[in-house]
């Protein structure tokens, strides 16, 4: 060991646009601080194989457009096992890891958070800083106003319903159109507004999931001269394929499913997300040479901010009614 401290990176969970913009700000701030780094791959399951390399300025040159993540990334259920984690501190120790920075969402904090306690057990007792970043299309994290991730997908799906929107006017058609979120309603909520959508299904009103309704807006459309219609549906709440059928049966109108799937993960980060990623990154390095560990990385009133993991697990999740509301409106 040569002394210096080094910062390891890993992403983990679900992959995010923007995470690689992370990845580059990290490396390059802790470069300039003097630190070494190490590129974990594939997340927890590359920290306990020990699957990683040195990072330097080459690594993260051209990366700040890419989409996905050049370290992978991979799901690990047993790291929720003592005697896995226990490996995972001897990773750290023998690699000489003195700060390590995860990019994920509450899975991978989950785990960053049992890893940090891990550290400091007294069989351990070893000093390895962690902090979080928030990455995931999602927006399901209660302790900030937005993810990496979110501002990028969230135009995709909008991209992508408008498009949809071209080929129902032309034949006169509705669509269900399925979106992701994991039970989380933001990026379907901030969809509909943005594409005008006449119908929506969110997990967080179950009230909405309202088949007589949404068929008779169907049908008012119909009488209004509408040319489509548009129904956004948070993914997990029902089959778009069946519920199709039952609109198509019960109204007349031909109805077609969308379910956009895995392309709201990819593609190229927008500048809202480079940026958030960034000034993330940034925070984080200083935050770690700063002495901080067990910490959440968030933007809450557009300012970059960090709380405890424990406090930022246990914040409770706030649904926008004032969008919700909003939406209703513009709806009609």
């Amino acid at each position: 060991m040569d002394g210096k401290r080094t910062i390891a990176i890993m992403t983990s969970g679900g992959d995010a646009p923007g995470m690689n913009a992370a990845i580059r700000a990290i490396t390059k701030t802790a470069i300039y601080k003097g630190y070494k780094v190490m590129g974990i791959k594939n997340g927890f399951k590359g920290l306990i194989e020990a699957d990683m390399k040195e990072f330097g300025l080459t690594d993260v040159e051209d990366i700040l457009h890419l989409g996905g993540t050049v370290l992978g990334t991979a799901r690990l259920p047993e790291f929720k096992l003592p005697e896995v984690q226990d490996k995972a501190v001897n990773i750290l120790k023998t690699y000489g890891i003195t700060d390590l920075v995860v990019i994920g969402g509450d899975g991978s904090f989950t785990g960053a958070q049992k890893l940090s306690h891990k550290c400091e057990e007294p069989k351990h007792n070893y000093k390895c800083n962690v902090v979080c970043l928030p990455g995931t299309i999602d927006n399901d994290l209660a302790c900030t106003d937005q993810t990496i991730g979110f501002d990028t997908a969230l135009n995709t799906v909008v991209e992508a319903v408008d498009k949809i929107r071209d080929t129902m006017s032309s034949h006169g058609r509705c669509c269900v159109v399925e979106i992701m979120g994991n039970r989380c309603g933001d990026l379907s909520l901030f969809s509909s507004i943005n594409t005008g959508a006449e119908s929506l299904i969110l997990a967080e009103r179950p009230e909405s999931f309202n088949v007589d309704k949404i068929c008779e807006a169907v049908s008012d459309g119909v009488k209004k001269g509408r040319k489509c219609h548009i129904v956004i549906l948070s993914e997990l709440l029902t089959d778009a394929s069946e519920l199709s059928k039952t609109i198509e049966k019960r109204t007349g109108v031909s109805t077609r499913p969308s379910i956009l799937g895995y392309i709201q993960r990819g593609g190229a980060p927008t500048a809202g997300d480079r940026m958030l990623a960034t000034k993330m990154g940034v925070y984080a390095v200083d935050l770690l040479e700063k002495g901080y560990s067990n910490q959440i990385v968030s933007i809450r009133n557009n300012k970059i901010v960090n709380d405890d993991i424990d406090v930022a697990l246990a914040m409770p999740r706030v649904f926008d009614e004032e969008l919700w509301a909003m939406n209703d409106i513009l709806s009609i």
